[in-house]
């Protein structure tokens, strides 16, 4: 309505009348019985003076009946009123015209839609003409309406952001499957995913486009340009100097779509959401569509006068009593019941009207009456809804305003000035309020837009890079100058405005939830919501995830839905009598939230067997269903039950019964709130730092995982709403455990433990995603703070003016990408990391890993557990573990309630029953990174399952796919007290694990030396494919950031191996020292490959640049990591022969001097204590161990000497004999191989049939050697 300013839709009342208030807001009282004389000649005629009033007439024009004022005399008045808009409409549309033709081959209805002779490609029309989707790689259409003079838009809504042209061109424009919109002379477009207009050429224009833009596309005919707006703000002139066309082959609205791109068009069909002035649609709205908008100014001007007189405004009592207004009580009646009736008279007579007035005027009045901020005016929109509810034409009515209101929701950004009540929070109160009527429920969802509808309402609009600059316009950063206040606020605001939302989500679904549909036989509640969630599932999976990877699907509509029903399983919720979602009565009826219950848990196994649509093609953990399905399973139990706490030891058993609450319940919500509010302050370390611990909750306060209710313990707080208390006839959801037993024994019925199921694939699907982008812009943010102050470390250090100019440039690049890295970090916080959501992640995970033990314990039910089931749970995990601010201390995350997912993982990483090798590697991953933290590490020491599997577990699955995370974790158990690496402080170290890795080593030869193979070949591997890369990178004089960081990674997967080997000459010499000496020679080769490698690489300082990364000290990035193992796997082996005979040392000599290069070993040797220790281990012990190596070096160099001589003697005179190995050349040919009789030496087959069976010379398959000495 004209009348709605903000300032106005907040009081509800028109400026005219707000003024009789003396600047007090109406309070809502009861009606007053007022008498009125109507042939009361004092006064000047009151209640002609109130209809004209209300009516918007002129002054002593309504002339009195006789008798009492009926709806035929107001109506009759309104039809005198309806001829005068008649006949401006008649003005208006005698110029239109004139300006715009449309072809609408012979209809006769004058609408403006795509003309379907004009498409290149396939569209699929979503809803309606004008919702389109692109079905081929290419897609291009006209509008079937042309102009040629004036100012003219159309306002296209981006239901995906990805490639589309959206703009204007001729007929003379050809369209192609590679050409559309912009590609040629007289076309013209935008594409806001590239940047770009085109006009043949592309060049940089706009801004970045998101979903829910509404992008304007004007064009001026007489000033000859064309202009684009997005979300109202014009993004400057686009074309100018358009050509001008002759009339009738004028400018037609053309659009071009990538393959699923969709949008929807809006030629004037409905109205604008962005006006320009001046600018005209192309499609002229409905003939009564201005009378229509009138009544509905008369209606809400009824319900001021009404509200007014029930004030207490003095200046209105004055007014009273001269009689210039007459009371309303006798008046309401006929006036409000002509205008209605006239007003659906109108929408039936008039083609369109319906549509244009529902998503216009009709929805400003109900937002003007309702008040788009807190407290709403219940009454007056019930009043409107019941007038409305007596005319047949209201049901598709309030059916198209719903699905208007749901589109609304999908484009309301948020607006910083407006928060809390911004965004799509006044339409989502709006259609909650009107959905708690049962007739307005059942015609919703009666209608074929239920769905689309019930989506739009979940919808969200993500803010892009461009937005959050309005939404976040100052940043604050550890060390900056910026407002660290106001981004605070700025924080805390915006997370108001997101808390706001989500209550309304919540609020529609359990309307939705409770809602009995009215057919036979009867439904439970429930059945609804779970047919909508069942076709949401089907279309965020349809077509191999498609639609969520072209952004078809909205992904917000997940995430709403998840939050929605975490809410309910950790918070629970009740409502009121009138339907409404109480937060202040959580867990109110039958105690705490579900997923907080202590003592006895139960799951329905049906959940996992079921074959419906949605559910049958989702993998599992046995692979997949069609699979499974043939397998015979009996005696399967329809109910797995448990205590909770069962797979704890004893020294974690921590429940919600126990006296030491879970972390999801020993952190009270002042706590809570108090770090909320201090999160923007915090700066993510690196994901080796440790984390911000948040202080704990005192024992009793954890009252709330008690199973009676929280009645004594919480107490509620007011409501804010002034709503009536109307009873609707829906089922009160205190719980779902609350509803009859007829309805909980029905297989029909929404339990509990279904959401679960649900709400682990939309997170799955939903969530998962968004927490890797958070943590990305995470890890940038700190990246760059370390960039920004290293750049201006060095333009202080500078005194070039060359270098200090390039230093700038490159700092305000970086200074710009940290800006833009916290604004995204402040918009998850707001909406990913509120407190309630932690503490409820954080019981899911207590409740699925201990579901998936106790499952696991079945053979058949496991294999049919969905893959999502596990990888839900550990990115929910590593989620809460790297939340930003933490969740709790890392010293009680595991300790305190998920000690049983070290169990987990432990016993499942290489689990044969998991079919699927990537969900083995998540398992495995887990492990790897949990191991770096000392309080993490604690865990694993104290937990059963870890001691008995692990080490075994470990050296198994170092294989061909499993080596990288195994090697990392043996390399976390491992360090610390190999040589030089105690400098660092090995805090998260272990020699619980390390005592058991050596016992499994010694009491299972066959595996160790299977490990050893493996991890001779792999550290082999690694360090040839760093020498390549460091050499290319030398060889071309640059280094890229790419190559880089692949060079960085595998040096680092290097290093580890080397410490690995380092541990294991350590820990299990006689591996290396005894019997057969293969190990030890394969062992002095590493050493002396690497060492080679190492040294001819590149000089020092290319080497430790090409290492460094951002972030990283030196002393971690230079050859001191891959050098200090080397020289502990020496003095190991001297070590350990120096205790033993005199022969073991002579041993270990003769091998490294039985190389064929004494030279490379001796430089080897010199360069390894010539290298800077005194500088690398200052203060360390391992300083004094230098002496050996020296010794070492000393007597290897004696030997080879000695060698020498003895060879050439021997040498001297002598052929060459026929039975030397042609493999090694330096032993005799001592063994044959069976079937093919090729011989070699013992030592070369022996080594090569570690990796392949097959010989050497025919590629035959060896079945056995024979020593010819034993032949």
């Amino acid at each position: 309505m004209a009348e709605g300013s903000c300032s106005h839709r907040r009081s509800g009342f028109s400026p005219g009348l707000a003024v009789l208030l003396s600047g007090h807001e109406a309070k809502i009282s009861p009606q007053k019985t007022h008498l009125v004389s109507y042939h009361d000649e004092i006064g000047h005629q009151a209640v002609e003076r109130t209809i004209e009033r209300i009516l918007d007439l002129p002054h002593k024009s309504v002339v009195r009946p006789p008798g009492l004022i009926d709806a035929a005399f107001v109506r009759s008045v309104l039809r005198n009123q309806a001829r005068k808009f008649d006949l401006d409409w008649d003005k208006c549309i005698h110029g239109y015209h004139g300006s715009v033709l449309i072809d609408d081959k012979g209809s006769g209805q004058s609408k403006v839609v795509l003309d379907d002779s004009s498409i290149c490609g396939k569209f699929r029309s979503v809803r309606g003409p004008l919702l389109v989707e692109s079905s081929a790689p290419f897609s291009s259409a006209r509008a079937n309406a042309c102009v040629w003079k004036g100012k003219w838009m159309y306002e296209v809504t981006l239901e995906t952001s990805g490639v589309q042209q959206l703009g204007w061109a001729t007929l003379s424009c050809p369209f192609t499957d590679q050409k559309g919109v912009g590609d040629a002379d007289d076309s013209y477009s935008f594409d806001g995913r590239r940047v770009t207009k085109w006009n043949n050429d592309p060049k940089p224009y706009g801004q970045p486009w998101a979903v829910g833009d509404v992008i304007g596309c004007c064009i001026n005919l007489d000033a000859r340009e064309i202009t684009f707006y997005r979300n109202g703000t014009s993004l400057g002139v686009a074309f100018g100097g358009i050509r001008n066309v002759e009339p009738s082959k004028g400018y037609y609205a053309a659009i071009s779509l990538s393959e699923g791109e969709r949008c929807h068009l809006n030629f004037g069909s409905h109205p604008f959401r962005y006006p320009v002035d001046g600018f005209e649609p192309m499609e002229l709205p409905p003939r009564s569509s201005t009378f229509t908008t009138y009544l509905l100014r008369c209606l809400f001007r009824l319900l001021e006068v009404q509200n007014l007189e029930k004030s207490e405004s003095a200046y209105f009592e004055k007014l009273r009593r001269v009689k210039k207004f007459a009371p309303l009580q006798e008046l309401f009646r006929p006036i409000s019941e002509a205008i209605c009736a006239e007003f659906f008279s109108a929408i039936e007579v008039s083609q369109g009207c319906l549509e244009y007035i529902a998503w216009g005027s009709l929805t400003t009045l109900l937002l003007d009456v309702f008040r788009a901020r807190e407290p709403h005016d219940l009454s007056c929109l019930d009043q409107i809804l019941d007038l409305f509810l007596q005319f047949p034409g209201c049901t598709s009515l309030l059916q198209e305003l719903i699905v208007a209101l749901s589109c609304m929701c999908k484009v309301a950004p948020l607006v910083l000035t407006e928060c809390p009540y911004s965004g799509s929070y006044p339409f989502l109160a709006l259609v909650c309020h009107l959905l708690r009527h049962k007739d307005v429920m059942c015609l919703w969802w009666n209608s074929e837009d239920f769905s689309f509808s019930f989506e739009g309402f979940l919808t969200r609009k993500i803010p892009n890079k461009h937005d959050l600059q309005c939404l976040v316009p100052s940043v604050w950063w550890p060390g900056s100058s910026e407002d660290e206040v106001s981004m605070t606020l700025t924080m805390t605001t915006l997370s108001d405005a997101i808390k706001k939302i989500e209550e309304m989500h919540r609020e529609l679904c359990s309307l939705v939830i409770c809602f009995i549909p009215p057919v036979s036989p009867t439904q439970p509640p429930g059945s609804v919501f779970r047919s909508f969630v069942q076709s949401l599932v089907l279309k965020a999976r349809g077509g191999d995830h498609r639609m969520i990877v072209n952004g078809t699907f909205n992904n917000t509509v997940l995430v709403s839905l998840y939050t929605v029903i975490l809410h309910l399983l950790s918070e629970g919720f009740s409502m009121d009598s009138s339907g409404s979602a109480s937060s202040s009565k959580v867990n109110c009826g039958n105690g705490v939230g579900f997923l907080h219950k202590g003592g006895k848990r139960k799951f329905p196994t049906q959940l996992l067997f079921r074959n419906d649509a949605y559910y049958s093609v989702i993998p599992r953990i046995g692979g997949s269903p069609s699979i499974l399905m043939h397998h015979q399973f009996d005696d399967v139990e329809e109910e797995v039950q448990w205590d909770e706490g069962c797979m704890n030891d004893e020294e974690t058993h921590v429940t919600h019964t126990t006296v030491q609450k879970p972390c999801c319940c020993s952190v009270t919500d002042a706590t809570i709130g108090l770090r909320y509010k201090e999160s923007a302050k915090y700066v993510p370390s690196t994901s080796k730092g440790p984390c911000k611990p948040m202080p704990e909750r005192p024992a009793h306060v954890a009252a709330e995982c008690s199973g009676r209710s929280l009645s004594d313990e919480i107490e509620d707080k007011a409501s804010t709403s002034t709503q009536s208390e109307i009873e609707y006839g829906y089922q009160t959801l205190h719980n779902l455990e609350s509803m009859p037993m007829a309805t909980q024994s029905s297989s029909e019925a929404l339990k509990e433990e279904e959401l679960l199921d649900v709400m682990l694939l939309l997170y799955h699907l939903g969530i998962s995603p968004n927490f890797r982008q958070a943590f990305y812009f995470m890890s940038q943010q700190s990246q760059s703070i370390y960039l920004l102050e290293e750049t201006d470390r060095q333009i202080r250090e500078k005194s070039c003016a060359e270098q200090v100019r390039r230093l700038k440039e490159a700092r305000n690049s970086y200074h710009e990408d940290l800006v833009d890295c916290v604004r995204h970090c402040v918009w998850c916080r707001a909406t990913l990391f509120s407190p309630w959501k932690q503490r409820g992640m954080y019981a899911t995970c207590m409740w699925v890993v201990e579901l998936l033990l106790v499952l696991s314990d079945s053979k058949t039910i496991f294999q049919y557990v969905p893959e999502f089931y596990v990888e839900s749970l550990v990115d929910c995990f590593h989620a809460l573990r790297r939340s930003d601010p933490p969740f709790v201390s890392p010293a009680v995350f595991l300790k305190q309630g998920l000690a049983s997912f070290v169990t987990l993982v432990v016993k499942h990483f290489d689990d044969t029953r998991i079919v699927n090798p990537d969900l083995k590697d998540l398992l495995l991953q887990s492990i790897s990174v949990l191991v770096q933290y000392k309080e993490f590490m604690l865990v694993f020491e104290n937990n059963r399952e870890a001691i008995n599997r692990m080490p075994r577990s470990l050296l198994s699955a170092f294989d061909n796919r499993s080596w990288i995370p195994v090697s990392n974790i043996l390399f976390r158990l491992c360090k610390g007290s190999g040589f030089a690496s105690s400098k660092n402080g090995e805090s998260s170290s272990s020699a619980t694990f390390q005592v058991l890795l050596r016992e499994t080593c010694i009491h299972e030869q066959e595996l160790f030396f299977s490990f050893l193979n493996r991890l001779f070949n792999t550290l082999s591997w690694t360090m040839t494919e760093f020498s390549m890369s460091i050499r290319e990178m030398q060889d071309k004089h640059q280094v890229a950031d790419l190559q880089q960081r692949k060079c960085s990674v595998i040096f680092d997967i290097s290093c580890n191996l080397a410490r690995i080997l380092e541990f294991c000459t350590r820990e299990i010499p006689c591996a290396f020292l005894a019997g057969p000496d293969m190990n030890l020679r394969r062992l002095t080769e590493l050493v002396v490959f690497i060492l080679n490698h190492i040294i001819s690489a590149a000089n020092a300082e290319f080497f430790d640049m090409t290492l460094r990364r951002p972030g990283q000290h030196q002393e971690k990035t230079n050859r001191t990591m891959i050098l200090a193992p080397l020289v502990g796997i020496i003095l190991n082996l001297m070590e350990c022969s120096s205790t033993s005979e005199h022969r073991e040392l002579n041993d270990v000599i003769a091998v490294f001097a039985s190389m064929d290069c004494p030279t490379t070993i001796h430089f080897g040797l010199q360069y390894l204590l010539s290298y800077n220790w005194s500088n690398v281990l200052r203060g360390d012990a391992s300083l004094a161990k230098l002496a050996q190596l020296e010794e070492f070096s000393h007597y290897f160099r004696r030997i080879t000497m000695a060698v020498d001589g003895e060879d050439r003697i021997l040498n001297t005179g002598d052929e060459e004999k026929d039975d030397t190995c042609c493999i090694c050349y330096s032993c005799d040919s001592d063994a044959t191989f069976q079937p093919c009789h090729h011989r070699s030496c013992f030592g070369c087959i022996s080594r090569h049939l570690l990796n392949s069976q097959r010989c050497f010379f025919c590629n035959a398959v060896v079945t056995s050697v024979t020593r010819i000495a034993d032949s």
